[in-house]
């Protein structure tokens, strides 16, 4: 991170290598693929541009957290500007990123896209963010402006509502 801040070129290409598959995962959950690629950059570039103003604090999260939480506002400003052009992509359609899809069958995994997608925008996001972005409960907290216990019982509650829903949606197409 010293380096980061000192604009070494090769620290924030290792940062940027590390952290862009995640970045990138998280953003086309929530924008089309064009749109995600470019909210990666944009992040990037606030990050660069704002590295003064980070600093660790223990148990607030780390640079993840930081990133992720630039990451968030970036996407939120994509979101609202392509609401006010008159498009987007809608929750349902960001299905083809998919962390489920290697593990489960297809039915399964659709079943899964159903529940997820049925989930509150908090919810879908916390989860997200935990699992497609593997964040800490300390980063996801960071990212999100709230505590890293606030962050774990908001993930609990949302896997049990995901699972409910799961039945929910099983129970429907048995």
């Amino acid at each position: 991170m010293e380096r980061a801040q000192a604009r070494d070129r090769n620290a924030w290409e290792t940062l940027y290598r590390h952290a862009y598959p995640r970045l990138l995962a998280y953003a086309t959950r929530r924008l089309d693929a064009d749109g995600a690629k470019d909210a990666v950059s944009e992040t990037m570039v606030r990050a660069v541009a704002g590295i003064g103003r980070y600093r660790a604090v223990p148990g607030s999260g780390g640079f993840e957290g930081w990133l992720f939480g630039i990451c968030r506002h970036v996407v939120l400003d994509a979101q609202r500007a392509a609401g006010r052009r008159g498009y987007g992509l809608p929750p349902e359609d960001v299905s083809h990123v998919d962390p489920v899809e290697g593990l489960v069958s297809a039915e399964e995994a659709a079943a899964v896209r159903v529940a997820f997608a049925r989930l509150s925008d908090g919810d879908r996001e916390l989860l997200e963010l935990r699992v497609v972005g593997g964040l800490s409960a300390e980063d996801t907290a960071a990212a999100l402006g709230r505590r890293p216990g606030a962050v774990r019982m908001a993930q609990s509650r949302a896997l049990a509502r995901l699972r409910h829903l799961l039945s929910e949606v099983e129970a429907a197409g048995a």
